[in-house]
């Protein structure tokens, strides 16, 4: 069946025009074994696949996948494949890992266990090594990095997969992790777009979890990773899920078949250039509710490039059909395949070749990093050991607990992790292959088809107790618990032991774990009543959220998995070979009143030779970090703090690494005519919540309160017109409750807004507007230079903040490039001002709104018009001519900065939309008696 060529790609080898090589390329499919079976060879050589997912079910070891991956890449290279197939994998270390060979491939903390070490760059580390590890077996595309925001950290089966439930964290080590891919050789997948962060389950295996947050607050919170990683350059792929969506302005039953989803939001919205693949088509919901032939159609037509059908031949071969029948009835156009068969080779020749994929080097490259791999593995695993509560200092035992004492470890009943030896011994022990180990892909696609996962009792902590036993040289009883609670086995232990460790693992869903502890802790305090020594240690070893909360558990440890790794990290830290330095990521670090969190750094004056280039660098990674609308960050120099200006006092303020020169933090000051102004306070993002922002705010008011005739200090500034005030984020500004704790009155505040005109070209007059100006006798001059400037002084100097007066100078100073709109009543009386800056004027570096390298944008600065009867009309006839005179300087676009308050609605209705608010607050200096 071929299909006709299309202007668009007829640079594509002809082979690409026979529809079922382009459908087979459109696919990723896999299957059951761990050797190649007639039903795969016969999708590579008859059906044209292009594209592999291995799974667990799979791989038996490193050499077995080095082979298993040769042979299939051989195949389509016999079958006359002109690009390899793409090979993907899951392997998100932690309790998810598809490949497992304790000789060869190292075990990693999973992505949140990652976060709690609290350094960003591990992750690089370990996401290189891991896809080192993987690339060496012939993978060349990793199914990661998980870029879900947990928010709902405490109840999401996601869990310890996702790095935490603060956004801004999680772009940091989730953009270190692709670096990490990247710099391995590999492609990369995030997943699982648009959120897998808080889903409301029904229940039934038919029913589809929901995401029930409107596209407003999830651009405020989940989206942000999403957006930042596809702004980095380096996500090469995009795994959309199959959640539903049900809000006001979205009701969507499967986000992969919804072009809302794909080609609006994704596409179109976070500009994602890369291949987007679909969750699995098998899922029960979707064959049920619309059969499998219709949902890979509507896949492809929402925007989906490869398909993914994990292993069922039968639907498999249904869905190919499903595909060819949608080319002959023209619901899928040759236009759209082709775009996704362009897509999915541009993909292939970034991270494959035939040489590399022929022939992986396996074994012998894997030996030579499994040295280094260990030694980072276990670096990572004891750093992210993390104590939340230990009230009693019953930490490490050998401080609180005698060798001759007795210690009783309670440890649930769970199923092994894919990646342990346990599963790969009992794995071989039921050659009948009756017994499965699970997938990694979400267990709710499959759910009815993982029921017959391995339970292996007490297994699973049987090497963990006895390890523990022999690092503390001292006798321990171990014993399992279940959903039966505390039987009359259990009271006999507890009344023997002085200390007892219960293992819990995510209780919040494992209910009956938490009840359990609850009892335990209860008997512990009942008989430490009764003069008994009755020590009670609880660790997590998955979710840290079982007792984060809960402080009536006084010593809390956890780990972020329970594989064979994690708890030897775990004896190491309950022993004391190792202090555990770990830290909950996200809100719950943030919050927590931990010692460091008041920490004094040494604070210096900023020296633009010494701190120049540390300054960018801050300014940068601050942008990274930050939200879309505070885009304007990409354009902030260290330049466009530097006024130079006569009337204006400035001294700016550092926190540093003398060592590596690496700026930690920046505060910019400014003082005229009696008001202080803090004009930024940026910290690098990697180094929040450690007092770095006290201590150049403490400075910084310090030396304001110090200036003579100070009469006010005022939080934002509009020249420079970097931070006007405090960002506005829509929900609850965590910034501003951040300046309340730190003694400000944020009560009191004006709302400034900088507002954009994006396509200059297409802007009309409002009907009207000219008529009603004309009605009021409403004039309007445009003057330049100081020579007749007096009087604009005066009225900036009456209505307006210090600093705008200096605005305005500069501003008069430029002739060339920038000019003052006056606009007068019929007696000639000012009403109000306002400055035009052109693209390119010198005073724009002072303003990065104004600053693009792509577009000329034009910029109206400090609108000033006092209340009167005629305010709205002049300030609406100020902008209009202000446009007016833009426009005719052929910018394409143009900023408002800014407006105050309600000035921002008649603005609005001019057809302004808003860029940015920000809160400008004043306080007395006697507000800071300490400072």
């Amino acid at each position: 069946m071929a299909i006709n060529n299309d202007a668009n790609h007829a640079d594509l080898d002809p082979l690409w025009q026979d529809a079922d090589w382009a459908i087979g390329q459109s696919l990723i499919m896999g299957w059951d074994g761990t050797a190649v079976t007639p039903q795969i060879r016969s999708l590579i050589e008859e059906h044209h696949l292009g594209s592999i997912i291995l799974t667990a079910k799979n791989l038996k070891s490193a050499h077995q996948t080095a082979k298993l991956v040769q042979e299939l890449q051989t195949i389509a290279k016999n079958a006359g494949h002109p690009y390899p197939l793409l090979i993907a994998l899951d392997q998100e270390n932690g309790g998810v890992n598809s490949l497992f060979d304790e000789d060869y491939v190292c075990q990693f903390p999973s992505a949140m266990g990652v976060a709690a070490t609290g350094h960003p760059e591990l992750a690089y580390e370990v996401t290189k090594a891991t896809a080192s590890e993987i690339s060496a077996c012939g993978v060349n595309l990793m199914l990661g990095p998980v870029l879900d925001v947990l928010n709902n950290a405490r109840y999401q089966p996601l869990g310890v997969r996702a790095t935490g439930d603060d956004p801004q964290e999680v772009s940091q080590y989730c953009l270190s992790a692709l670096k990490g891919i990247k710099d391995a050789g590999m492609a990369s997948c995030g997943k699982h777009f648009p959120s897998y962060g808080n889903l409301d389950f029904l229940g039934s295996n038919l029913d589809v979890p929901i995401i029930t947050q409107t596209l407003e607050e999830l651009n405020l919170s989940a989206l942000i990773p999403f957006r930042n990683a596809i702004a980095s350059g380096r996500l090469d792929a995009m795994f959309v899920g199959g959640c539903g969506i049900s809000n006001p302005s979205m009701n969507v039953s499967h986000a992969c078949l919804s072009d809302q989803v794909v080609d609006d939001l994704l596409r179109n919205e976070l500009g994602f250039k890369g291949v987007a693949i679909s969750e699995c088509l098998e899922m029960e919901a979707l064959s049920h509710e619309l059969g499998v032939q219709n949902g890979v159609c509507m896949a492809m037509e929402a925007g989906c490039d490869l398909i993914l059908l994990c292993r069922a031949y039968d639907v498999q071969l249904e869905a190919l059909k499903g595909l060819k029948l949608g080319v002959e009835n023209g619901i899928i156009t040759r236009n759209r395949l082709l775009t996704s068969v362009r897509r999915v080779l541009h993909l292939k020749s970034i991270c494959t070749s035939w040489s590399k994929a022929l022939h992986p080097p396996g074994v012998s490259l894997l030996s030579q990093l499994h040295p280094s791999h260990l030694a980072l593995s276990r670096r990572a695993y004891d750093d992210s050991i993390t104590v939340i509560r230990d009230k009693e200092k019953l930490l490490p035992l050998s401080a609180s607990l005698h060798p001759s004492e007795e210690l009783l470890l309670l440890t649930p009943l769970v199923k092994p992790l894919p990646a342990s030896s346990l599963t790969k011994s009992l794995l071989e022990s039921k050659a009948n292959g009756r017994a499965a180990r699970p997938t990694n892909h979400d267990t709710w696609a499959h759910r009815d088809r993982d029921r017959g996962s391995i339970m292996s009792g007490e297994g699973v902590f049987r090497e963990f107790g006895k390890e523990l036993a022999r690092s503390r040289n001292g006798k321990l009883l171990h014993t399992s618990y279940t959903a039966n609670g505390v039987r009359p086995v259990h009271e006999n232990l507890i009344n023997r032991a002085s200390c007892i460790v219960i293992v819990t693992a995510d209780a919040n869903r494992n209910l009956y774990q938490a009840g359990f502890t609850k009892h335990v802790d209860m008997m512990c305090s009942m008989l430490r009543s009764r003069g008994q020594k009755k020590q009670l240690i609880v660790a997590a070893v998955s979710s840290p959220y079982d007792f984060a909360m809960d402080k009536l558990i006084g010593t809390y440890i956890c780990t972020f998995d329970f594989t064979e790794t994690a708890m030897h990290a775990l004896v190491r830290a309950l022993v004391g070979d190792i202090t555990p330095s770990g830290s909950l990521p996200g809100t719950l670090r943030k919050s927590k009143k931990v010692l460091k969190a008041r920490q004094h750094w040494l604070v210096e004056e900023y020296t633009p030779g010494r701190d120049g280039a540390g300054l960018e660098d801050l300014l940068r990674a601050v942008h990274r970090a930050s939200a879309p609308d505070l885009s304007f960050l990409k354009a902030t120099t260290a330049g466009t703090f530097a006024l130079h200006n006569y009337n204006i006092a400035e001294a700016h303020y550092v926190v540093r690494n003398s060592s590596t020169q690496a700026l930690y933090g920046f505060v910019a000051t400014y003082f005229v005519s009696g008001t202080g102004m803090i004009g930024a306070l940026v910290v690098d993002p990697t180094k929040r919540n450690v007092s770095i922002g006290r201590s150049l705010l403490r400075r910084a008011i310090k030396k304001l309160k110090q200036k003579q005739g100070i009469k006010k200090i005022q939080l934002g500034m509009s020249f420079p017109g970097v931070f006007l005030g405090i960002p506005c984020d829509g929900g609850v500004n965590t910034t501003k409750e951040w300046f309340g704790n730190g003694g400000w009155d944020t009560s009191f505040s004006r709302r400034l807004t900088s507002m954009i005109i994006s396509d200059l070209g297409n802007w009309t007059v409002p009907e009207g507007l000219l008529q009603r100006i004309q009605r009021a006798n409403i004039s309007f001059d445009l003057i330049h230079g100081l020579d007749n400037a007096e009087s604009v002084l005066n009225h900036v100097r009456a209505h307006a903040n210090p600093e705008l007066l200096e605005l305005y100078r500069a501003a008069l100073t430029e002739k060339t490039n920038c000019g003052i709109v006056r606009a007068k009543d019929s007696s000639g009386m000012l009403l109000g001002t306002i400055i035009i800056c052109r693209q390119r004027s010198p005073l724009a570096q002072h303003i990065p709104p104004l600053v693009s390298r792509s577009d000329d944008i034009g910029g109206l600065l400090a609108p000033i018009a006092p209340p009167s009867s005629l305010s709205t009309l002049a300030l609406q006839g100020l902008a209009l001519m202000g446009v007016r005179q833009i426009k005719s300087g052929k910018a394409s676009s143009m900023v408002l900065s800014w407006a105050v308050d309600e000035t921002c609605e008649p603005l609005q209705a001019m057809g302004f939309d808003i860029l940015q608010s920000f809160e400008e607050i004043s306080n007395s200096p006697d507000y800071f008696p300490d400072a």
